[in-house]
């Protein structure tokens, strides 16, 4: 559909009819009067109707455009009211975003180039990776931002799921070659284990892999994955470890698959008052415009 008219031009008419001359007008509008004659004409052209009467001493408004004045002026108030807010917003988009997310994550976001083009896009902000062994508590404003495995249980938080974490059970290569290799999750009765302990005792795994092995022989326990990694490396034993984490390193195999039991959601969670604010809802609309960056360095 083409537009009847410029909305620009409306500012024109509606200075003329404050000021009752093109020349009141171009100084009340900062241009020349010639530019205020020419976009009076084109709207009136465009339009097909006669919004002023030429008068030697200025300009009047017309019938028509006396029943068309307080709409004009509506929507100049309206347009004045829109760059007001769009000025107020880049003048919001400035400081710090604080995002919180699993360690080994860091460096795989940081490399997905993800955070180079919200920078590129909104130079006056910043990201600030916060870590932690435990969930900082978004709601008491210890992050702004999480990316976060398993599902919300916070109703504090609003987010949106990002994909699929996904776990399988990972041994070093001298490992297997001194051991073997379990072929079924009951094989693992069998073998050397490596636990949770500390902060991840909460943890799925933590709860899955006793279960799952009854009498599991643990030789060693750790309060961080990245711990687990280190240990599993190092030969000391068998353990669960999500995929992204396992399939990067060229000394571990995959000794069993992806365990169902273990599959957790990845999501993206902030506090719903301050989604709203400028400075984070940029973020997030900027990472749910580039998923794809943020699913390849969860989960690769």
């Amino acid at each position: 559909m083409v537009a009847m008219f410029d909305w620009n031009d409306l500012r024109h008419l509606a200075a003329i009819s404050r000021c009752g001359s093109t020349l009141g007008a171009a100084k009340a509008l900062g241009v020349n009067p010639s530019t205020v004659h020419r976009r009076l004409m084109e709207l009136e052209r465009r339009i097909g109707l006669s919004f002023v009467k030429r008068r030697a001493a200025g300009y009047r408004l017309s019938e028509i455009g006396e029943a068309l004045l307080d709409q004009v002026l509506a929507v100049e108030t309206a347009v004045v009211d829109l760059e007001r807010k769009i000025q107020s917003l880049k003048l919001d988009l400035k400081g710090t975003i604080r995002l919180t997310c699993p360690e080994p994550t860091v460096s795989r976001i940081a490399a997905s180039g993800l955070l180079d083009r919200f920078s590129a896009r909104h130079p006056g902000l910043a990201v600030e990776f916060v870590t932690s062994d435990r969930y900082l508590d978004l709601a008491e404003g210890e992050a702004d931002v999480a990316f976060r495995s398993g599902e919300p249980i916070d109703a504090r938080l609003v987010g949106r799921k990002i994909c699929d974490s996904v776990w399988a059970i990972y041994a070093s290569k001298d490992y297997v070659r001194q051991h073997g290799r379990p072929a079924t999750i009951a094989d693992l009765a069998a073998h050397a284990l490596i636990g949770f302990d500390g902060i991840m005792q909460s943890h799925r795994v933590a709860k899955w892999l006793p279960a799952a092995v009854p009498g599991a022989r643990i030789v060693c326990h750790s309060a961080s994955i990245l711990g687990v990694v280190s240990s599993v490396k190092a030969g000391v034993g068998i353990a669960p470890l999500p995929t992204t984490l396992g399939d990067a390193e060229e000394t571990l195999v995959q000794v069993l698959p992806p365990v169902q039991e273990l599959t957790r959601s990845w999501y993206l969670l902030t506090p719903p008052d301050l989604r709203r604010t400028p400075r984070i809802a940029a973020f997030v609309d900027c990472v749910l415009d580039d998923v794809p960056a943020l699913r390849k360095a969860l989960v690769g």
